[in-house]
């Protein structure tokens, strides 16, 4: 069964806005669920944490212990339909039950649960590893994380140009293009709170660069966006961070001391200067941690390659020496 898509209005991002009201007030006091250096069956800790930010608003997070991603997912509340930004890392039903916690945080009752969209921040499987949980049921529709889809979907007919508002009932959320992490990254920014929800386009971690152009192009675009609008927090997919700013270990379950998950207005408008700083590589200014995986790659095995070269022109050396001493 299918319902009606939710109301999209294409606008440029340059047009002049109307005043703001305040955003509804939340809380984002919670202290998230450390993990464990050794995680087993000991682990007594729930594989979902759900955070309650206001009436309509949740933040869900995955445990470390049961992926070390411990990705972020958000629930938005309308009055007509809910909205869900990404599906985590976990596809078992069993190990990770979102299916089942989103529709028990959604209003009525088990026969009539409000309309649902899924949607993602980009298409990394750690954002929409969750996605067959939520296929082929009544009332609930997916948008595939694909740029194809993306596009068609939310009718972006000049990509990555404009953006597109998702009309929950009484509740606008604005779809933002910003590729450059992925093809496909949108950001997704919620009138009634105020939160920008930013996947891993901007995160308390590594900012790690697909495209360094589209990624530029992009945080200018967002700048523009945000600007003249209230930013009550912004809201990422991952936490990489401690307190003091130091990048806790790659893949580690334990996030002892770990960084807040918000971040500020200020930080998004400081990106697109941050980006310009970056070398292709590997950059650290101010808060931004900035690195292209595939580049430091290629640099790695270019380096390897040429000491086994090296150390193959020198064995070469040594054994036709060997034998013109023999001979």
């Amino acid at each position: 069964m299918r319902f009606p898509l939710p109301v999209f209005a294409l606008l440029s991002v340059s047009a002049a806005s109307s005043a703001w009201s305040a955003p509804a007030p939340g809380s984002m006091d919670v202290q998230w669920d450390p993990g464990a250096e050794t995680c087993g069956p000991a682990q007594a800790n729930p594989p979902l944490q759900v955070h309650r930010f206001d009436a309509h608003t949740f933040v869900l997070r995955e445990n470390l212990c049961t992926t070390w991603e411990a990705p972020f997912m958000y629930l938005l509340v309308g009055s007509k339909q809910a909205l869900l930004i990404d599906t985590g890392d976990v596809a078992d039903p069993k190990a990770m039950p979102l299916k089942e916690t989103v529709m028990g945080l959604l209003p009525g009752d088990t026969a009539s649960k409000m309309p649902l969209i899924v949607v993602h921040s980009h298409g990394h499987l750690d954002h929409r590893s969750g996605d067959p949980q939520f296929e082929n049921i009544a009332g609930i529709q997916r948008v595939p994380a694909d740029l194809d889809h993306v596009r068609n979907y939310f009718g972006f007919s000049s990509w990555p140009n404009g953006t597109a508002q998702i009309d929950l009932g009484e509740r606008i959320v604005d779809v933002l293009p910003a590729p450059g992490h992925h093809p496909a990254h949108l950001l997704y920014y919620d009138r009634n709170t105020g939160i920008l929800f930013s996947g891993d386009y901007l995160l308390p971690g590594r900012l790690l660069v697909d495209d360094i152009a589209a990624y530029r192009s992009s945080a200018q675009r967002v700048a523009d966006f945000i600007k003249g609008r209230p930013v009550s927090y912004v809201l990422a997919g991952h936490i990489e961070k401690n307190t003091a700013g130091e990048l806790l270990p790659w893949q580690s379950t334990h996030h002892p001391a770990e960084h807040a998950l918000q971040l500020t207005k200020a930080d998004v408008l400081a990106l697109p200067a941050a980006l310009w700083e970056f070398n292709g590589f590997y950059t650290r200014t101010g808060d931004f941690v900035m690195e292209n995986p595939l580049h430091i790659l290629a640099v790695i095995a270019a380096a390897a390659l040429s000491v086994l070269t090296a150390l193959a022109v020198l064995l070469f050396r040594f054994l036709r020496r060997r034998r013109a001493r023999r001979d």
